[in-house]
C-alpha cells in the first residue's frame, strides 16, 4: 500500500513540473511577440537573411582620380635615386672634415655617377680647387656648400624655363626627339595642363610613321577633351601640321601641340622632315613659339648626343626631361644647361597625368643635396 502512494506522489510531482515548464515557454513567446491588440494579424514568418554585401563604390575616371589626388608633385619626390647616388659621398666628405686627394676623387666620382658629365664636372671641381687654394674655402663642408651654390648659380643663369605663348595668335608647340622618349605622352600631359589654364588646345598627330602614335594621341584627346587632327599612315607629317594650324585658326584654338617622328636611324631624312614641319607651321596664321626637345633621363649622356642632332636643325627652345624618377642620372640636367645652353623647361617625375612639372633650379639643387 505504501508503495502505491509513493508512485502516485512521484507522478503528481512530474505533472506539476511539466505544467510549470509549459507556462514559462508560453510566457517567453508572448513577450517576444510583444503586446497584441484585438484583431491584429500575426506577422508572417520572415526568412533568415544573410548580411547584405557591401556596395562597391564606382571607380572614378583617370582624370577625376588625378584631380582629387594630392597637390602638385614636388621635384624632390622624383629624385630619390639621384640624391641617393650622391648622399653617401657627401656624408663621407663632411665626416672627415679635411680636404685631400681622396676628397676630390670621391667628389668627382659622385658627380660622374649622377651623370653631370666629364666636362661639367671638371669645370666645377677646378673652380672649387682654386677657391680652396686661395683660402676662400676652408674644410670639406665649405667645399660641399660652394658646390651647391655653384650648381644653382649656373642653372639659374641658364634658366629660361617659362613656356612662351603669344596672345592673340595660333601658337604652335612642336615636340621633337627620338622614338621611345615619351613625346606623345608628354603632349597628352601638356594638353591637360594647358587646358586647365583655360587655353583651347588642338593636337596634331604628326608622327605618321609610327603605327601606334596616332591611336595614342587619340586616347589622350578623348581623355582631356581635345580634338586630334590625323593624316593617313605614312603620309606627309607637315601636311598634318598644316591642316591642324588651319583648323585651329578657323575654330579659335589658342594652341596646337604637334607630335613629330623620331626615326634616328634615318637621321638625314628626319632632320629635313623636321625643318619642313617648322617652315609649314610658321606660315600664317601659325606662330611657332616653342620647339621642345623631349629627352629620356635614363639615357644619361646619350641624351646630350641626341640633343646635339636636333639643336641646330630645328631651333630647339627648351628641353622636356622625362622619367627623371626612374634614374640616378638626374645630373644630366646640369650638363644639358651648361654644355648645350638649353633650358630644361619641364621634367617628368612619374606616370600620372599630373607628374609633368615645371623645372625649378633651386628645387632641383635642393633635391640633390638634402
Amino acid at each position: 500500500m505504501l508503495a502505491l502512494w509513493i508512485v502516485l506522489a512521484v507522478v503528481l510531482v512530474a505533472l506539476v513540473a511539466l505544467g510549470l515548464r509549459t507556462g514559462v515557454r508560453r510566457g517567453r513567446r508572448a513577450r517576444s511577440r510583444g503586446p497584441s491588440s484585438p484583431g491584429a494579424s500575426r506577422p508572417a514568418t520572415l526568412p533568415i537573411a544573410s548580411s547584405p554585401a557591401p556596395t562597391e563604390a564606382p571607380v572614378p575616371p583617370a582624370d577625376a582620380a588625378a584631380a582629387s589626388g594630392p597637390g602638385p608633385v614636388v621635384l624632390r619626390d622624383g629624385m630619390d635615386r639621384t640624391r641617393g647616388a650622391l648622399s653617401g659621398y657627401l656624408r663621407a666628405m663632411r665626416s672627415r672634415g679635411s680636404v685631400d686627394d681622396r676628397t676630390w676623387q670621391e667628389l668627382e666620382e659622385a658627380l660622374l655617377r649622377a651623370d653631370v658629365g666629364v666636362a661639367t664636372t671638371t669645370a666645377l671641381l677646378d673652380g672649387l680647387r682654386a677657391r680652396l687654394r686661395s683660402g676662400e674655402l676652408r674644410g670639406a663642408q665649405a667645399v660641399v656648400d660652394a658646390l651647391r651654390e655653384e650648381l644653382e648659380r649656373s642653372l639659374v643663369a641658364a634658366d629660361g624655363s617659362e613656356l612662351h605663348f603669344a596672345q592673340g595668335a595660333t601658337n604652335v608647340w612642336l615636340f621633337v626627339g627620338v622614338n621611345g622618349v615619351g613625346k606623345t605622352t608628354t603632349i597628352g600631359k601638356m594638353a591637360r595642363s594647358q587646358m586647365a589654364m583655360g587655353r583651347s588646345v588642338l593636337l596634331a598627330a604628326g608622327d605618321t610613321f609610327r603605327a601606334a602614335a596616332g591611336e595614342q594621341l587619340d586616347t589622350w584627346g578623348e581623355r582631356v577633351g581635345a580634338e586630334v587632327v590625323r593624316g593617313r599612315p605614312g603620309g606627309d607629317p607637315s601636311a598634318v601640321v598644316f591642316d591642324a594650324v588651319q583648323r585651329a585658326s578657323a575654330r579659335g584654338n589658342d594652341l596646337v601641340l604637334a607630335d613629330t617622328a623620331g626615326r634616328l636611324h634615318t637621321k638625314v631624312n628626319l632632320i629635313e622632315e623636321l625643318k619642313k614641319i617648322r617652315r609649314v607651321a610658321e606660315r600664317p596664321p601659325g606662330k611657332v613659339t616653342e620647339v621642345l626637345l623631349v629627352l629620356d633621363a635614363t639615357t644619361g649622356q646619350n641624351g646630350l648626343n641626341q640633343a646635339r642632332q636636333f639643336l641646330d636643325a630645328v631651333g630647339v627652345t627648351g628641353v622636356v626631361l622625362t622619367k627623371l624618377d626612374g634614374t640616378a642620372k638626374g645630373g644630366i640636367v646640369v650638363a644639358i644647361e651648361r654644355e648645350l645652353g638649353l633650358p630644361v623647361k619641364l621634367v617628368g617625375v612619374g606616370e600620372g597625368p599630373e607628374d609633368l612639372i615645371p623645372f625649378s633650379p633651386a628645387e632641383f639643387v635642393g633635391a640633390l643635396f638634402d
